[in-house]
């Protein structure tokens, strides 16, 4: 990951990082879940949060609710969308399917890496993963599909 997608001068990778921040902090609900902006570049974002009691879905084990692994990575997936480079800059979720592969492990923060790999004049389409520790054995994988609003002075579709 390190290097990949990173922030450049030349496509405005600061102005962009500034941007999803704002994004991030603005949603109430991202905040309550202690989101953190962790990397952004050129279509790719990454996000944490950190493990909270407050957000176990099995008390038994520990686990997190798969709701919370969900708006982490419907947020990934937005910020990945609002740094691509066709100059995004207002998005929402169309569509949002995710697989979940395995209980995310007790007690750990969890990542999750969102390319926004493809944007046509109205919609963005995003891949994700996230996972904890163990980043070669993802808690889940996602696909989706946002809406895209360009900056004024924006290029057309592709």
């Amino acid at each position: 990951m390190a290097g990949e997608g990173s922030d450049t001068p030349e496509t405005g990778g600061d102005e962009k990082a500034r941007i999803a921040r704002q994004f991030i902090e603005a949603i109430p609900f991202s905040k309550a879940l202690g989101m953190r902006l962790e990397e952004m570049g050129d279509g790719v974002a990454v996000i944490s949060m950190p493990y909270e009691t407050a957000l176990v879905g099995e008390p038994r084990t520990g686990v997190i609710h798969g709701g919370a692994v969900s708006a982490l990575m419907d947020t990934c997936g937005g910020a990945a969308v609002m740094c691509h480079p066709d100059a995004v800059s207002a998005t929402a979720t169309i569509d949002l399917r995710i697989d979940y592969m395995r209980p995310a492990t007790a007690g750990e923060r969890i990542t999750a890496r969102a390319v926004c790999y493809h944007v046509t004049r109205s919609v963005a389409f995003v891949r994700a993963e996230a996972w904890d520790a163990d980043e070669g054995l993802p808690v889940a994988a996602a696909t989706g599909a946002f809406t895209v609003q360009r900056q004024s002075g924006g290029e057309g579709g592709k």
